[in-house]
Order: C-alpha cells, then sequence, then structure tokens
C-alpha cells in the first residue's frame, strides 16, 4: 500500500514551511501538520517577527525625543504599550496569512494538531488520533525557552519571551537573566520605554558569543545609558512576592539579592520534544537534542530533523535553509551542503550587532601570527555622521597567506543588513584585496567595510 503523503513535516516555523514548499515545488504530496495553529512558528508569531516590530517602534521613540537635534520641534512625546503591541500581533497576522496563501499556492495539506509519530511512515494527529502515512516525516518542531527549575511564568512577575511581547505595562524595574541576543533585545526595547534595567549574565562578557570588543563596547554603550550589568553572575532563586520579585545571586563567592518589577527569562532554549515520539519509540540525542547525519536523518529511517530541535545555532535563517537541504537530498541527486562556518548573526538592539566567521581570539588560536585585523569607527564615516549614526565600528579579520577574510563583526546603525555583503565574501573565500577592489558606493553606511579592510593593509584612507 502506498503513503498517501510523500513528506510529511511536523511543525510549520521557518524551517517546516520552507522544506513543505520545496518539496511541493519538486513535485511531491506534502502534508504539514502544526500544533500552533497558525503557521509561521515561534520565529513569526513569539519570536523574530513580533520582537522587530516593537523594536523598530523603540528606534522611532527614541528619534522622537532626540527630534530637536535635526531642526524638528516636537512636542508631548508619549506611547501606547497596548497599540504597539497590537499593531506588532497585526504584522504577525498579514504574516501568518501569507504562509497559508503559500500552503495553497503550491497544494500543501495543512492541518493542525499534535503529531505524534508511532513508528517510521505514520505519524497520528491528535486530537482525533486519526493516523496518516507519509514516506518521510521531517521534524521541525523547534525549541521552546529554557526555564528555572519550579518557576514558571505568569505573565506579569516572570516572563518569558512570548509574555514580554505582550505586556500592556512598561516595568519600572526589569530585571533581564541572560545576556544573549534575546536579553539585550529586550533590554533596549524597555529601556527605551522608560524601564530600570538590570541584565544577569552567568558568563564572563554580555553577547558572550560575540567578538569581545563588540561585546565590550555594547555593554559601555549601555552603562552610559544607566543600564546595569551584572556578568560572571549565578542566579541561585527566583521567587515572586506580591508586586515584586526576589532574585538571589552568587558572584565570586558572594551573595547579593535583586528587588525587581519584573523578570525575563532569556536562559536559552531547549528542545521541543513533547509528546513527539510514542512510548517505546527512541531517536537518538545528544544533550537533548536530535542527532542527525549530513542527509538530515534521525537514527530512526525514514524520519529527518531540521532547525532548533537538532541543536544549535538556533536561527531562523539556518532552519530555513537546512529545510530546502534536507528536502533537495531527499528527492533529487542534487546534494548541496551548508557551510555552518558562514553563517550570519545578528543582534537587533541600537546599535545592531552582527557578524560572521570567527572572532579575533578564535582566529588568533586557529592560525596563529598569521592574522590581520582592520578596524574602521562610524564616527569617521561621511554617511554615519550624516545620519547621526556614529556609534559602533567595523572589525574584519583575515588569515592565511592570502589574507582571506575569516571573520566580520559590526556594533552600529544597519549592521543586520550590512551583514550579507560580508557573508557572500566569507562564503566565497574572498581575500582582503577582493573587497579593496570592490567599490563601495559613497556615501553609504558600508564603505565602513572598504576602510576596515583598508586599515588591515596599513592602508587607511580616512583614519
Amino acid at each position: 500500500m502506498s503513503a498517501a503523503y510523500d513528506l510529511a513535516v511536523i511543525g510549520a516555523g521557518p524551517g517546516g514551511y520552507v522544506a513543505a514548499i520545496r518539496a511541493a515545488q519538486l513535485g511531491k504530496k506534502v502534508l504539514v501538520v502544526d500544533e500552533e495553529g497558525v503557521p509561521g512558528g515561534t520565529c513569526l508569531n513569539w519570536g523574530c517577527i513580533p520582537s522587530k516590530s516593537l523594536l523598530g517602534v523603540a528606534e522611532r521613540y527614541e528619534f522622537l525625543k532626540s527630534a530637536s537635534n535635526f531642526g524638528f520641534s516636537v512636542t508631548g512625546v508619549g506611547f501606547d504599550l497596548k497599540k504597539i503591541v497590537a499593531r506588532s500581533r497585526e504584522v504577525v497576522a498579514k504574516l501568518n496569512k501569507g504562509i497559508g496563501f503559500l500552503f495553497k499556492k503550491n497544494k500543501i495539506d495543512y492541518r493542525v494538531g499534535r503529531a505524534t509519530i508511532p513508528n517510521s511512515g505514520r505519524i497520528r494527529v491528535a486530537p482525533k488520533n486519526d493516523e496518516v502515512t507519509a514516506a518521510n516525516i521531517l521534524i521541525a518542531t523547534g525549541a521552546k525557552p529554557r526555564l528555572i527549575a519550579g518557576v514558571r511564568p505568569d505573565g506579569k512577575r516572570v516572563l518569558t519571551s512570548k509574555e514580554a511581547l505582550l505586556l500592556d505595562e512598561v516595568p519600572d524595574h526589569l530585571a533581564i537573566l541572560g545576556a544573549g541576543a534575546i536579553g539585550m533585545e529586550f533590554a533596549y526595547f524597555f529601556q527605551s520605554f522608560g524601564s530600570r534595567l538590570t541584565v544577569i549574565e552567568l558568563l564572563d562578557r554580555i553577547l558572550p558569543q560575540e567578538d569581545p570588543e563588540i561585546s565590550d563596547r555594547l555593554r559601555q554603550t549601555y552603562e552610559k545609558k544607566g543600564m546595569t550589568f551584572l556578568t560572571q553572575t549565578r542566579v541561585t532563586d527566583l521567587s515572586v512576592h506580591n508586586d515584586s520579585v526576589r532574585i538571589e545571586t552568587e558572584s565570586a563567592g558572594k551573595t547579593a539579592v535583586i528587588s525587581s518589577s519584573a523578570a525575563l527569562l532569556a536562559l536559552g532554549v531547549a528542545p521541543n520534544l513533547d509528546g513527539l515520539l510514542d512510548s517505546g519509540v527512541t531517536v537518538k540525542t545528544q544533550r537533548g537534542w536530535i542527532e542527525v547525519n549530513d542527509e538530515y536523518q534521525t537514527s530512526l529511517p525514514g524520519i529527518y530533523a531540521i532547525g532548533d530541535i537538532t541543536g544549535p545555532p538556533w536561527l531562523a535563517h539556518v532552519a530555513s535553509h537546512e529545510g530546502i537541504v534536507a528536502v533537495e537530498r531527499m528527492f533529487t541527486s542534487h546534494r548541496p551542503k551548508i557551510n555552518y562556518d558562514a553563517i550570519p548573526a545578528c543582534t537587533y538592539c541600537q546599535p545592531q550587532v552582527a557578524s560572521i566567521g570567527l572572532t579575533e581570539p578564535a582566529a588568533r588560536q586557529k592560525f596563529g601570527e598569521g592574522v590581520q585585523v582592520g578596524r574602521f569607527p562610524f564616527q569617521a564615516l561621511g554617511k554615519a555622521i550624516a545620519s547621526d549614526e556614529t556609534e559602533g565600528f567595523v572589525k574584519l579579520v583575515f588569515a592565511g597567506r592570502h589574507a582571506q577574510l575569516v571573520g566580520a563583526h559590526i556594533l552600529g546603525s544597519e549592521a543586520t543588513e550590512m551583514i550579507a555583503e560580508l557573508g557572500m565574501a566569507v562564503a566565497l573565500e574572498a581575500t582582503r584585496d577582493d573587497i579593496l577592489s570592490t567599490i563601495h558606493a559613497h556615501p553609504t553606511m558600508s564603505e565602513a567595510v572598504l576602510e576596515a579592510a583598508l586599515a588591515a593593509a596599513g592602508r587607511a584612507i580616512h583614519l
């Protein structure tokens, strides 16, 4: 008996829905099962998109508060957080409809419910528990916020990123546990609208995955604005007391207590495997994340996995790309492969942070003395000065006999857009001289890339 579907995708996030569309483009019969009820997954519904909507409003609010610098007379500037949040949900709904349209356009069946895998080739969909057969099953269930044992979000005092996206009032004092991308984006947003911020990080610096120079400079920028950072600090207990949150910490053998209006848990993510596998069905995992091979196959025949459920890097664009690669390897003779050394990472606070490849310390550890570093500050760039966006710099890391670009790091306005050029350069194994010979339009923020390459060669023009 033939299977009802060529591919059944569990999860409609940026990995799952993209994989489904690619399979349909290849002429396959595809089913997507999603528990959320609206396509797009965490990224669209509770992450990337609504948070960027809020951050975009924060940027505009910051501009209005400083509008006199540009010759505007603006008085009585205020905000309505409920309307700001409502707009972000409208943006989400519009994109939900867009994915729904793409499913119909590509003749993809979409079902709402929780999918369970009883064995290879079959899935059971709650609440009716009817079974569907599929020649291939692709798991794309993503990840969920990591919590503190015994502490549950209440939507008011204890928050995850999901609850923080729906608040109807700004906390007087917000403690953020975790200084990664999520923590720093929310820190920027809530400080812009008047919150006092305390950011607690277990590691020795904020944005610990970024180049240390970037992390240190961003910390300095926010400390000047009044933000408090507690790095190398462990949270040992968290409890809610009437209208406050009590946070006990330990650092260098010393304990302290922080009292805040609310606490945001930005401690990373955990695998979203709840109810996915039937009793008696096991899949090989590593630290809780599903393990896959180069084909994105799990240890179970005919069952594949992509995106956050397979572990870091937990990025939507990685999940989407993995979905395409997995499907093409599944159904065609094409053997695409992802270069995991050429994946851009972006943090959308202001100033923005974007990077790709190796940090300077990692490059020096790998290549030894054969490393060249070039930096160019935005305060020396014409477009940045004209736009009053002079905070930050571009840093390029070159290595090897041909001075190949192995890392790029940007702190500043439009960093998350500028990184695309450097992503292409890393992917194509571009050298310092390749960048030097590429004419950059004037005046643009991306001229800082050219200037940083010139600095690495000892040929800086505007420094």
